[in-house]
């Protein structure tokens, strides 16, 4: 463990170079604590085995060291020449499958230090990067998935782009380490000074997201900016942009604690981008930089207020701009359009769930890899990586449908026709054995979980009921649990926080419904509650407006909700008087 703070670190980082050559040049199998901080922001995490460790352990080896490296993708548009090239890489020096994020990237995993430089140059040769798409800058920026041909979704994908290009750290020792000094041809031309970033960089990550409403796909509430296009006689006049959103906490940490953004208000078209520079560098020169625990934006709002975040905003934007009241609008959904849909210009798009978003030829007959590469290869189809970690296959034209269909059913991929709606929108973070972070399992155990769902729903009813269901391994809430109708979290081996209440349109936070639940209690867990549902729900009532209308769940947010359970946070209103806590 280093001595040095993170802060410190970057501050001493020589632009982000550390002493990452001479480490891997030394022949070591992993970085230290300085140089691992640092390969962040060149989109990596060091990474081990933790299935191997005790074995290891016994027989006096070291940790099964490998890494994870992710791709930036804006919108998480590729071509097939793009998903061709990472999927040879995951053949050639990874694990063979690749993970999709929540993020739009591309995750490939168990790559050895040997194979770092090869990794991320043929990423980069593909018009792609890895840079900054972890650490303290502003990671990849969402946008809304669907492929549609119209003037808000075209304007959304432009806006990806043009933040993307910003917001890149101008340092070179990303094209000097990894890809022999040929710089990116992403507007990355010297170390310093650096506008957006000076030489500390942000205090902590930030994330951008951009959603068209009516759907909510980009969860644009957890992010530290989320965006919607104003659409006016067929033109993007402005966007509404929102402030403060972040999910990450500690359990009974009580000063840590899931947050929707809030809303700053509308902007014009042509001064969008200076609004989002300007929320950046507001955080940049007054996030906390002491306590990493505190040191997102959502805290820096929550303290501050958004009186002061809109005025701090306003004064780093360009002259003669201002921000507006928001303008109404209504999100209904955070879900992907599963399957077959028209683009509007005479194109249809396919979106293909893929389960906890994983990309393998899986030995239950379902050969998702296989079937990936033959449409990028044969068909040479683009792709797009969903906020809900599918991946949609656009631009096909009708002709060519049934080709592509044959191509699904070949490879065992499934109906999702089928699907109950909870396990089309449903989702689980890595966690073990990769995730150092990570308490209990998440993606290795939730499909089969979702198996026990879908035979309650069924059972009573509710296969095409709206039920958004999420787990995450740790409390840092990748998988964005703490906006899910129910979600679990992990605590300990097969041990998880239950939190209840939240929405499948992402707009309303959860809280902690059972402090601790065994993994195998959760089936009946859920059975009682959906019981309850489904005799006491009006007629049309979702399960996020009937938990909304029967449920004492208090004003939002309320620290106490996530770290106290609902009998818990009711007995000390009733004590109080009704007076709340926080």
């Amino acid at each position: 463990m280093s001595k040095l703070s993170v802060e410190e670190i970057k501050a001493q980082s020589r632009g982000l170079r550390g002493r990452i050559v001479e480490t891997i040049e030394s022949g070591a199998t992993h970085f230290e604590e300085e140089e691992y901080q640092l390969m962040k922001f060149h989109g990596s995490y060091q990474q081990d085995d933790r299935d191997l460790r005790p074995e290891r352990r016994k027989q006096g080896l070291d940790k099964a060291w490998s890494f994870m490296i992710r791709s930036k993708m804006p919108g998480g548009r590729l071509t097939a020449e793009q998903y061709i090239v990472h999927d040879d890489l995951a053949e050639k020096l990874g694990n063979r499958n690749m993970r999709l994020t929540t993020r739009q990237g591309i995750q490939l995993h168990g790559i050895l230090i040997g194979g770092l430089k090869e990794v991320i140059a043929s990423v980069v040769s593909t018009g792609l990067t890895t840079w900054g798409a972890c650490g303290d800058v502003v990671r990849n920026t969402m946008g809304p998935a669907s492929p549609i041909d119209d003037v808000a979704h075209r304007d959304a994908q432009r806006l990806t782009e043009e933040i993307t290009v910003i917001f890149l750290a101008k340092a070179t020792s990303y094209a000097e380490i990894w890809l022999d000094g040929e710089k990116l041809d992403l507007n990355q031309t010297q170390d310093a000074p650096d506008e957006i970033y000076g030489t500390e960089y942000l205090p902590r990550k930030f994330k951008i997201g951009i959603s068209i409403p009516p759907r909510n796909d980009v969860d644009i509430f957890s992010q530290d900016i989320g965006m919607a296009p104003v659409v006016v006689d067929g033109v993007v006049t402005g966007y509404n942009l929102w402030v403060g959103g972040g999910f990450g906490m500690t359990h009974g940490m009580e000063n840590t604690r899931p947050v929707l953004a809030k809303p700053l208000g509308f902007v014009a078209r042509p001064h969008v981008v200076s609004a989002v520079k300007g929320i950046v560098l507001t955080q940049r020169f007054h996030g906390n930089r002491e306590d990493r625990k505190q040191s997102r934006l959502k805290y820096l709002v929550e303290k501050q207020g958004i009186e002061w975040m809109r005025e701090q905003v306003a004064s780093h934007m360009d002259a003669g701009s201002r921000i507006e009241p928001l303008v109404p609008m209504t999100f209904t959904t955070v879900s992907d359009q599963i399957g077959w849909h028209e683009q509007g210009d005479g194109r249809l798009f396919r979106c293909v769930h893929v389960p906890q978003g994983r990309i393998e030829d899986r030995e239950d007959g379902r050969h998702f890899r296989s079937a990936f590469r033959e449409l990028a290869e044969n068909l040479g189809l683009p792709s797009i990586v969903t906020p809900n970690a599918n991946l949609i296959w656009h631009d096909i034209e009708p002709a060519r449908r049934e080709a592509v269909e044959a191509v699904l059913k070949k490879h065992g991929l499934p109906d999702e026709s089928q699907f109950t709606a909870a396990r089309q929108v449903g989702h689980a973070c890595v966690a073990l054995p990769t995730c150092g972070l990570s308490l209990a399992e998440s993606e290795r155990v939730f499909s089969g979980l979702l198996d026990s769902v879908d035979d309650i729903l069924r059972d009573l009813g509710l296969a095409d009921e709206p039920l958004l269901i999420r787990m995450t391994g740790c409390p840092n809430g990748c998988a964005r649990p703490y906006n899910s109708d129910i979600a679990f979290v992990g605590r300990a081996p097969k041990k998880y926080a239950m939190y209840v209440g939240g929405s499948h349109r992402g707009d309303r936070l959860a809280g902690l419904y059972q402090k601790s639940i065994g993994f195998d209690d959760i089936p009946a867990a859920i059975r009682a509650l959906l019981e309850a549902f489904a005799r006491d729900r009006q007629p049309g009532e979702t399960f996020t407006d009937y938990w909304g209308r029967t449920q004492e769940i208090g004003p939002e947010p309320d620290p106490m909700q996530f770290h106290l359970e609902f009998t818990e946070r009711a007995a000390r209103r009733a004590e109080s008087g009704g007076a709340t806590e926080g």
